[in-house]
């Protein structure tokens, strides 16, 4: 009844400014993949050259793990003596929280081998 009036040159304005916007997300979606695909590209190279890496590096480090392991016990011995004196000396709880080592819960025990 009371239909308003349909421009023919705004509808073709319309359609125009759909037909750009569409043109700019097929760009946009392109330029995507594009950085996308360089991206992985990068990470794909760097990934390959650490990998070299870490390979050249493992036998400097094994003699240190193994020292790690082998003064670990005397290590987590240490670390007990530490909390049984802070669980008698509430002036060192401070001490042993600043280090992550919690003086209430009971001293972890070593494992056996």
């Amino acid at each position: 009844m009371n239909e308003p009036e349909m421009n023919t040159p705004a509808v073709a304005d319309l359609g125009q400014q759909v037909e750009a916007l569409q043109h700019q997300v097929f760009m946009l979606l392109l330029a995507l993949i594009v950085v996308s695909g360089t991206l992985v590209a990068y990470l794909g190279y760097e990934s390959h050259h650490i990998g070299k890496e870490v390979d050249s590096i493992k036998p400097q480090a094994v003699p240190l793990i193994q020292a790690f392991k082998q003064n670990q016990p005397a290590l987590q011995n240490f670390v007990n003596q530490l909390v049984a004196y802070g669980q008698t000396h509430p002036d060192f709880r401070p001490v042993l929280q600043k280090y992550g080592i919690n003086p209430m819960a009971p001293p972890p025990t070593t494992p056996k081998k």
